[in-house]
């Protein structure tokens, strides 16, 4: 199994079907499997991509640090809960003199984008805001200026697309020490 890039191995390893546990048994099963003979049924190519896509996310969680880990789950995970989780571990960390709501409510809108379509949903299995989360005016009870908001929520956004930066270096040196990066020479 290679990837094309580190983004589309976080995005493939942090898919909601290689976190759950059934998926975990399987890879680990697969995994520990040492026989070349011909895959059928469980050790087919499918089984074999997941098993390797379950393999990275397990590598990327040990390895990275875990602001760099949270910054990428709540980013790219399908995982419900635990792309909440990552959010509140990541508002705490923040460089920001915005008071904590204004920090929770910037962090939640990047990490959960205003979905296009009717009433922002597209999917029951996707995690949507209401409508009103996304209005800057609520973030704030003190009511501060609007460019100040903005200057806030410019801040806060530029620190987290920064980490995610900074973890997809990272990423990439995981995945070319594992040989599972496309070496685009060739």
């Amino acid at each position: 199994m290679i990837y094309r890039n580190a983004l589309s191995a976080v995005i493939r390893c942090l898919a909601d079907e290689c976190i759950d546990t059934a998926s975990k048994q399987t890879w680990q099963r697969l995994s520990r499997e040492t026989d070349p003979g011909p895959r059928t049924g469980l050790r087919s190519t499918a089984q074999a991509r997941l098993a390797v896509d379950c393999l990275v996310h397990a590598r990327l969680h040990r390895e990275l640090p875990p602001r760099l880990w949270h910054v990428l789950v709540a980013r790219y995970s399908t995982h419900k809960a635990r792309k909440v989780e990552a959010i509140g571990r990541l508002v705490p960390l923040l460089e920001s003199p915005a008071p904590q709501l204004f920090r929770y409510k910037a962090v939640t809108t990047w990490a959960i984008p205003r979905q296009q379509g009717r009433s922002g949903k597209r999917s029951t299995d996707m995690l949507v805001l209401p409508a009103e989360f996304y209005d800057m005016n609520t973030w704030d009870p003190d009511g501060r200026p609007e460019q100040t908001r903005r200057r806030w929520r410019a801040g806060i956004r530029k620190e987290l697309e920064a980490m995610v930066g900074e973890a997809l270096v990272q990423v990439q040196a995981i995945l070319q020490d594992e040989g599972l990066l496309i070496d685009e020479a060739t």
